[in-house]
């Protein structure tokens, strides 16, 4: 019996983590500048993939209505539904409605931020009019 590679440090059966093959597939989707099909995200992944693997990564991303779809040929090209900032936002917002302290939450975040990520939501959150001073009628 042939021994199967570990593709993560902590995953000694081969196995990846839940959701890395997800991601995977989502990131070559994000990098792409139109539709894939199932063979062209399969080119873009690492790793020795089977085919069908794929097809069922894109089949789940769709009906948990990640991916959006349009026909090619005897098959599908896929799309991610929204940009990862946009994903990115709404997987923040899920786990930070999970919390039951959601001050606590929000400020164990802000107070692991590096001093560049800080300044930055500081700017978000006061906006781009705040810093300019106020215009003489």
């Amino acid at each position: 019996m042939r021994e199967r590679e570990s593709g993560a440090a902590d995953e000694p059966s081969g196995r990846r983590a839940r959701g890395e093959l997800e991601s995977s597939v989502l990131a070559v989707l994000w990098a792409a500048d139109r539709p894939l099909t199932a063979r062209q995200v399969l080119a873009g992944l690492p790793g020795d993939l089977a085919y069908t693997t794929v097809l069922t990564i894109l089949s789940r991303l769709y009906d948990k209505g990640m991916l959006v779809r349009r026909r090619e040929g005897r098959g599908y090209a896929y799309a991610p539904a929204r940009d990862e900032a946009s994903d990115t936002a709404a997987r923040m917002r899920t786990l930070l409605d999970r919390g039951s302290d959601r001050e606590a939450v929000l400020a164990r975040f802000v107070s692991e931020l590096s001093a560049e990520d800080e300044q930055l939501l500081q700017r978000l959150l006061t906006g781009p009019d705040q810093d300019r001073p106020a215009e003489e009628p």
